[in-house]
């Protein structure tokens, strides 16, 4: 993305913690990266790599325990006004990553969808607020009538369509979407990445994309950040972050991505990232642009060795 644009969301040296104070477990360990206006920023790692806790910082469900975030030039972590709290409620919305568990079963779908509303618009009327739903839900793929049912009718596809427009009615800027399609059929999934792609066409959405399927990445995120243990580990274009992986971390997922086609099948069995042969006491790594708009960590010798890999490929 270009470096002359203003991010819509940037987040500088971001650290979240659980657990006690004695004994704190360090999720997100100093993480930082800029979302621009209308892309699709993919954050991509394994289990427990601190993913989707960064997610959830951005919209406040988490705290951090440092750094910051700012949001259209305001700092949107820790203490803050009212007002921007209901700003940032209104402006960033999250998708979750499980249609069953993310709804409300008690509720019927038209109370779901318009939850955001009785928060943030308390002045309209009943009738303006059920036009808002019904235009939500026929803005991701469902009829109205469907407002008036239960979320146990429902298939998982059309729940989490049913998610995707509890975030659409609050008319967001920035979507956080956590694995929105890992818990849906293959078939289904195709389906919710082009609504997806679509209503970022349509209303100029800026998306955060969180997924471990590096696949899926690649079809729909214009930049992709690699976690690891709280750690970004490399970030760049998507498709360069495919042609040049740097870093081994990188490698190793990449090498784990299925091949559909037998022509394409690769040799051997995936790489493996061994972190312990990593000697790190006396040369620290740092996070380092090693060209421009790909980021990647390492320390000095590592980032000598990739400079090397890179002048090779060119």
């Amino acid at each position: 993305m270009s470096e002359q644009r203003e991010p819509l969301l940037s987040v500088r040296d971001m650290r979240v913690d659980f657990g006690s104070r004695r004994k704190p477990f360090h999720a997100v360990k100093g993480v930082s990266f800029d979302i621009y206006p209308g892309e699709t920023f993919g954050l991509v790692g394994e289990s427990g790599s601190g993913k989707t806790t960064i997610g959830r910082a951005i919209i406040r469900i988490y705290e951090t325990a440092g750094g910051e975030v700012i949001f259209k030039g305001q700092r949107i972590n820790g203490k803050i006004s009212k007002e921007l709290d209901r700003e940032v409620t209104r402006k960033i919305q999250m998708i979750f990553q499980d249609p069953m568990a993310s709804l409300n079963e008690r509720a019927k779908v038209d109370y779901i969808v318009a939850e955001g509303l009785y928060n943030t618009e308390k002045g309209i009327s009943k009738e303006q607020r059920q036009e808002k739903v019904h235009q939500a839900l026929m803005d991701v793929g469902l009829l109205p009538e469907f407002a008036s049912r239960f979320p146990h009718e429902f298939s998982g596809g059309q729940r989490q369509r049913i998610g995707i427009a509890r975030a659409l009615i609050m008319q967001p800027e920035f979507i956080v979407a956590d694995e929105p399609i890992s818990a849906l059929d293959v078939s289904i999934r195709a389906q919710v990445l082009n609504l997806l792609a679509e209503l970022q066409k349509q209303r100029g959405l800026t998306y955060l994309f969180i997924s471990h399927d590096l696949s899926v990445m690649r079809f729909i995120c214009d930049r992709i950040a690699v976690i690891h243990k709280g750690l970004l580990m490399e970030l760049a274009d998507t498709e360069t972050l495919f042609r040049h992986p740097l870093h081994p971390y990188t490698q190793a997922l990449l090498s784990a991505v299925p091949m559909p086609s037998p022509d394409q099948r690769r040799e051997g069995p995936p790489l493996i990232y061994d972190e312990s042969v990593h000697d790190y006491r006396t040369d620290k790594p740092v996070w380092c642009e090693i060209e421009p708009g790909h980021f990647v960590r390492g320390n000095q010798k590592e980032l000598a060795e990739y400079r090397g890999m890179l002048e090779k490929e060119a």
